[in-house]
């Protein structure tokens, strides 16, 4: 098994993402500290399935952008669960707003939500690697660190700094033999109501926009984490991989396997 007893720390074990996530490194030997805001009441079955499988799991309820509530949960799991491997940072929320109308207060939320959590986050765990001199930092971010929505600005914002983030974390962590990564996760399906835009046609026939007309799914993100947190992914360090089906180069309508 590639993961065997590693510890993986995942920030939003109730996203869709999450679960997938979750499933595919119990089947790989893994171990869980898993933040959930629903106290693991969304993912009873999911629970219950790794656990089928013999893995160690500790859900907690964490205000990530509060320091000392993510140190005390990390010196509390040392005991029963184990020092982290693995980190996944994999919040999404996604806001319609544009810049000219968007709210400084849902500007801020937005921001906290996914970098300032992924800061704090990486500050405490990576110390905790530093220790251990060993670890992976996976965020799962966005082709929109570089594409705009159209439609949810800050959320684009946001993943561009993490973006940014991971690239001076690989540079300073990557001295104690931890791996920073991103996963730049293209449309999935449901993703032309998010990015809903009155502005923006970029979210239309967005399935076609695909090359082979083809949407990733949660099972291709889970693949592409376990890679990166394996072994096999010793030498990838400060690496954008963009998981999108080639949807980012699509710029020529006239040409698109419409339906």
């Amino acid at each position: 098994m590639k993961l065997q007893a590693k510890v993986v720390f995942i920030t939003d074990a109730d996203h869709h993402t999450g679960t997938a996530l979750i499933r595919r490194m119990a089947e790989e030997g893994a171990n869980f500290i898993l933040n959930s805001e629903s106290g693991g009441l969304e993912i009873q079955e999911c629970l219950l399935y790794c656990k089928s499988l013999g893995s160690k799991i500790k859900v907690v309820h964490l205000n990530l952008c509060n320091t000392s509530e993510v140190c005390t949960m990390l010196s509390e799991a040392e005991q029963p669960i184990g020092t982290i491997d693995i980190m996944i940072h994999n919040r999404r929320q996604i806001l319609q707003a544009s810049v000219e109308h968007c709210s400084e207060s849902s500007f801020l939320n937005i921001m906290d939500t996914h970098a300032k959590a992924a800061f704090v986050c990486t500050q405490a765990v990576g110390k905790q690697m530093s220790t251990s001199n060993s670890g992976k930092i996976i965020y799962i971010n966005s082709i929109h660190s570089e594409k705009p929505t159209g439609s949810s600005f800050a959320y684009s914002v946001s993943q561009g700094a993490i973006k940014m983030l991971a690239r001076e974390a690989a540079l300073e962590l990557g001295r104690f033999n931890i791996n920073v990564n991103t996963i730049e996760l293209g449309p999935i399906q449901g993703d032309n109501e998010y990015f809903k835009s009155d502005f923006s046609p970029l979210y239309d026939f967005y399935s076609s926009k695909v090359p082979n007309t083809v949407l990733g799914n949660d099972e291709d993100l889970a693949n592409c984490v376990l890679y990166l947190s394996s072994d096999e992914a010793r030498h990838v360090n400060g690496a954008d991989i963009r998981l999108d089906g080639g949807f980012v180069l699509h710029y020529m309508d006239h040409r698109m396997r419409k339906p």
